[in-house]
């Protein structure tokens, strides 16, 4: 038997909702579609045939939906794997915490996760507007120390080959869904390892007026392939290595999509990020939509 889990420890709002979300277990879909901007959430749900949630508290913005009979919901995480910290364990919260007893539920009630982001290319024969979805995500955050996660033997591996970095870095690693990763790539995205970094400028090689401490981070990413060959870097973001590690913890699934908007060894920016960000949407959810099978799995 459970024990009841603390008020301090699992917060919530007077009307009985999760803290930051301000959501009710009733308000939440099996699928979740998140993104890192607020008004992308309406850019997604305007595709929903019928829209039955609109929620919103700080940063966090929630549409819950229907395309046909399909319920997916949508949830803006705002920047960074912290805010992942706060979306995923609380979405968690929802469909595995019967929030009136604070206990645990005896069932578990599985979650899939598609990341529908923007990112920065590593290599140069990713096109400026194309789709990737991420098949290693690479934390070079530290969110993972804090949780009891054990990599696979894949991602021990690589861990081992890659190192740490000058500065004392030594990322993580950790795996997509595979079945998601594989039907995206059946409708069109590449693949690879995403480096999720801990902020947006020296994290990802840039330099404004601050020296990075490893000006050569991205030459030593894009130099990086596996031992077998299968694994390179591809692309740089600040979410998906933190919802790959948290979702396997908690018996969910996630697959971070991307549509790159920069490639940083082209030096190259997209003429219309506003249109490749709505291509990426549609061309996710007409997937999404069409694969009734693959979103009601059960643990």
């Amino acid at each position: 038997m459970y024990k009841p889990i603390a008020n301090s420890e699992l917060i919530l709002n007077s009307d009985g909702s999760i803290y930051h979300l301000h959501l009710l277990p009733e308000d939440l879909a099996d699928t979740i579609i998140t993104v890192g901007d607020p008004d992308r959430v309406a850019a997604v749900s305007r595709h929903f045939d019928k829209l039955v949630l609109r929620q919103q508290k700080r940063e966090f913005v929630t549409h819950t939906g229907y395309i046909g009979t399909r319920a997916i919901s949508v949830i803006s995480t705002g920047i960074g794997t912290d805010n992942i910290d706060i979306v995923f364990n609380e979405l968690d919260a929802l469909a595995n915490i019967d929030l009136k007893t604070r206990c645990v539920k005896e069932q578990h009630r599985p979650l899939t996760f598609i990341r529908l982001g923007t990112s920065g290319a590593l290599q140069p024969d990713l096109d400026i507007d194309s789709f990737l979805a991420s098949s290693m995500g690479v934390g070079f955050d530290t969110l993972l120390n804090f949780y009891n996660y054990t990599p696979n033997d894949t991602e021990a591996a690589l861990a081992r080959q890659f190192g740490t970095l000058p500065n004392g870095v030594m990322p993580y690693f950790a795996q997509a869904d595979a079945d998601l990763c594989a039907l995206f790539a059946q409708g069109g995205a590449a693949t690879g390892m995403t480096a999720t970094c801990a902020g947006f400028y020296a994290p990802q090689g840039r330099q404004l007026r601050l020296q990075a401490a490893v000006p050569d981070l991205l030459d030593r990413l894009q130099a990086f392939n596996s031992e077998d060959g299968n694994w390179r870097f591809s692309n740089l973001e600040m979410e998906t290595a933190g919802m790959y590690g948290l979702a396997r913890l908690l018996g969910h699934r996630a697959l971070s999509l991307n549509v790159i908007l920069a490639n940083r060894a082209q030096g190259r920016f997209s003429p219309d990020p506003k249109k490749a960000v709505d291509s990426l949407i549609a061309w996710a959810l007409e997937i999404i939509s069409n694969t009734p099978n693959l979103f009601s799995h059960t643990n």
